[in-house]
């Protein structure tokens, strides 16, 4: 079982804004990494990757943990898919899951679900495990433009210990390719996470 206190373990949640690209780069470079994933996909998120990727996604969730296991190299055990209603997977309790969450990207109503306590599905409950067991919870909201409800929810999950990555690329790196824009991105979510990484320099590094 996993220790809580063990950061080569994370939790990556994938629900439905746009933006299924950061997610699966994300996953590929946690992967790499050595870290070992648990993966949480919404309903929505499986429309959004079929939708905006050209990845031919299974619908089973025994065939997608293979499919992406395969397609990102993980090692063996190292990625394990968790249903949405998996009650007793380690993510649902805080006595065993990881030390740090993801959800990326996260959609306006998955903040709101989080912001207001809900545990409707297993990603809401993962993050509120995560909050109220004082662990990171990073979530990269994809949205534009925000409305007050969003910027309300952001600022609550702020005001509880959340860290809230919006999916805003920047462009002094100068990209030349949307690869790069989505590496920006990944590159800060791997830098809350404490993870070494070669995606992107820092400000004022070569």
């Amino acid at each position: 079982m996993t220790n809580p206190s063990d950061n080569r373990t994370i939790t990556l949640a994938m629900t439905g804004a746009s933006g299924a690209q950061y997610g699966l780069r994300l996953l590929q470079c946690l992967l790499a990494a050595d870290c070992n994933v648990y993966l949480l996909l919404s309903s929505a998120a499986e429309v959004v990757i079929r939708t905006e990727t050209d990845l031919d996604l299974p619908t089973d969730l025994e065939e997608q943990q293979l499919f992406l296991s395969q397609r990102y190299g993980a090692g063996d055990d190292q990625l394990t898919l968790f249903g949405r209603d998996d009650w007793f997977s380690p993510v649902a309790s805080g006595s065993s899951s990881p030390a740090s969450m993801v959800i990326c990207p996260a959609s306006g109503g998955t903040l709101s679900s989080i912001a207001s306590g809900a545990s409707n599905n297993l990603v809401e409950r993962a993050a509120d495990v995560a909050l109220k067991e004082r662990r990171q919870l990073i979530v990269v909201p994809r949205e534009t433009p925000y409305s007050a409800v969003h910027l309300e929810n952001m600022l609550k999950l702020t005001q509880l210990g959340a860290i809230v990555l919006p999916a805003s690329p920047g462009f002094y790196m100068q990209p030349a390719s949307i690869e790069e824009l989505i590496d920006f991105v990944v590159a800060r979510i791997l830098d809350q996470l404490g993870l070494e990484q070669d995606l992107m320099p820092r400000w004022g590094e070569e």
